[in-house]
């Protein structure tokens, strides 16, 4: 038996030992591919009047076959202080920031519940890529598991597909989250008046 752990232990040292080859021990470094979009952000503006809307809207919820009404954002799902649901975690309601008051600074905005909201959403979405984004694959019970059921029928549904327009229009390089550019998901191209825009 001694000779057999001896052996083994000579074949494990075989395969690199400490120096991170040997398949059974840790890796010496871990190393995070970059994103898809290099840092970019997703749009605080969009997310504001048209994504967080859903998340504190009351929608239908089917769970083992049984439809019921409810809020991403209740207490037994992503309420940010008795939810049960995950990482994401949300404030309801959040009050809406006047984007155009000078005294919102960005600096501001961070402080604030909507922005949270934000913060936590854009961390559930894998930034231009919406299939491969838990924001938008658990309410579809898409290749994850939803204690929440299933929210949208399919991907046509009127709010994955605002889910989907914003994890795919990120801000471009170099801009943060309140760039000038959202402008642009909107029709007028207004942030405060404008139509949220869809595919």
């Amino acid at each position: 038996m001694a000779a057999a752990a001896g052996l083994l232990a000579a074949a494990l040292a075989s395969c690199g030992g400490g120096d991170g080859s040997n398949p059974l021990d840790n890796a010496a470094n871990v190393a995070n591919p970059a994103g898809t979009v290099g840092g970019q952000k997703l749009s605080f503006a969009y997310f504001q009047r048209c994504v967080m809307p859903i998340l504190e809207a009351q929608l239908p919820v089917t769970i083992n076959g049984v439809t019921s009404i409810n809020s991403c954002a209740a207490a037994g799902c992503h309420d940010n202080v008795n939810g049960t649901g995950g990482a994401l975690r949300l404030t309801a309601p959040a009050a809406l920031v006047d984007l155009s008051a000078p005294a919102n600074t960005p600096d501001v905005i961070r402080q604030t519940a909507m922005y949270r909201n934000f913060y936590s959403s854009q961390g559930e979405t894998l930034i231009g890529n919406p299939t491969s984004s838990r924001l938008l694959n658990k309410p579809l019970v898409r290749t994850v598991l939803h204690g929440g059921g299933l929210i949208f029928a399919d991907e046509n549904d009127a709010n994955a597909r605002i889910i989907r327009y914003w994890i795919t229009r990120p801000m471009p390089a170099g801009q943060d989250e309140f760039s000038a550019a959202a402008a642009n998901l909107f029709t007028p191209a207004d942030v405060n008046t404008g139509t949220c825009n869809t595919d």
